[in-house]
């Protein structure tokens, strides 16, 4: 027999039931408190109406995402159940129609845990215990309302996975040598945020130029592999700049290899609805040579390529003109237009 003194928990099943919208470290204080004292711990998503910016499978997902089954075995996550009353019913109305469901699905808790006023009696209605935590707020000083209303300046009360459902992408294109990366990274320091550099180039000098399609897949994947690494980053702040995207990338396979992998068309065609805002860097800049870039006139084409796809599937966009200062300001302009919304 094992030396090691095995801990018994306290309740045999707790339950919590929240909105988690969004989900931040005052629910994670609940969730941790309730896995520490209970063998199995039920958790259902519960609004109505719910929210359009955060609907209830991409709240469940958050969960998830920091709560995985592998690392806790013992938390279920509750499916969506039809016809919840509205969220301002009568606190009866609720213990009712809960208790209903619950009994449907079987799930019948020892200990509800949550940190509202409401708690005990919702418990009693279960003929379960109440366990409450940080009710005051003083461990964690915020709740999802408060957050709700200005969500950037109560971020750190968030985990980066969920923060990053909140940080809007802008996209920088143009063709070469119009200015697209040194303006991303001035962008992320003017807005104090993550930027993102054109994966692409690390695929072009590793093939010595000699892509394929499944190189441009492969370029494609990359790129929006380091966009969300940027949006989930302790850095990112309401916004991450990226230079380039995978439609660009699309036009360069057709290009280059005079074909494209169906994959990458379909990941061109999210483009649309990933970035929030597309700027597209003119050619008034002097063209540099790296050794890797075409000419002149060749810029020239690629930049009338951008322009015509762009146009083609409806993309709204901002031409930046001048220096680099003038161009930041430019996008500092249109992104405040939007009244700081992300």
């Amino acid at each position: 027999m094992s030396s090691e003194r095995v801990l018994a928990k306290t309740y045999r099943h707790g339950l919590i039931v929240g909105k988690f919208a969004p989900l931040h470290r005052g629910h994670m204080l609940l969730l941790d408190a309730a896995l520490e004292q209970c063998e199995r711990l039920s958790v259902w998503v519960y609004s109505r109406p719910d929210f359009p910016g955060m609907p209830g499978p991409l709240r469940r997902g958050w969960l998830r995402a920091l709560y995985p089954a592998r690392l806790f075995p013992g938390l279920e996550l509750l499916p969506d159940a039809p016809n919840p009353p509205l969220n301002d019913a009568p606190d009866a109305v609720h213990q009712g129609y809960v208790r209903g469901v619950l009994d449907g699905w079987g799930v019948r808790p020892d200990a509800v845990f949550t940190s509202e006023e409401y708690g005990a009696a919702f418990a009693a209605s279960l003929g379960a215990a109440h366990v409450c935590v940080d009710r005051a707020r003083q461990i964690v000083p915020v709740s999802g309302t408060a957050l709700r209303a200005d969500v950037h300046a109560l971020r750190h009360f968030l985990d980066p996975v969920v923060y990053a459902h909140f940080v809007r992408r802008v996209v920088i294109l143009g063709a070469e040598s119009t200015g697209k990366s040194t303006l991303a990274r001035a962008l992320g320091e003017a807005f104090g945020t993550t930027w993102v550099r054109e994966y692409g180039r690390d695929v072009h000098e590793r093939e010595d130029g000699a892509l394929t399609p499944e190189h441009f897949l492969e370029i494609a994947r990359g790129h929006r592999a380091l966009e969300d690494e940027a949006a989930q980053s302790p850095g990112a702040h309401k916004w991450v700049f990226s230079d380039t995207d995978a439609a660009t990338t699309l036009m360069w396979s057709h290009l280059l290899t005079g074909a494209a992998h169906p994959d990458l068309r379909a990941l061109a065609d999210d483009c649309r609805a990933r970035y929030a805002h597309t700027f597209l860097c003119d050619t008034d800049l002097p063209h540099e040579q790296d050794g890797w870039r075409a000419n002149t006139e060749v810029r020239a084409v690629q930049q009338a390529f951008i322009r015509q796809d762009l146009e083609a599937r409806g993309v709204p966009f901002t031409v930046l003109r001048g220096s680099v200062a003038e161009r930041v300001a430019q996008v500092q302009a249109t992104l405040s237009a939007t009244g700081g919304r992300a």
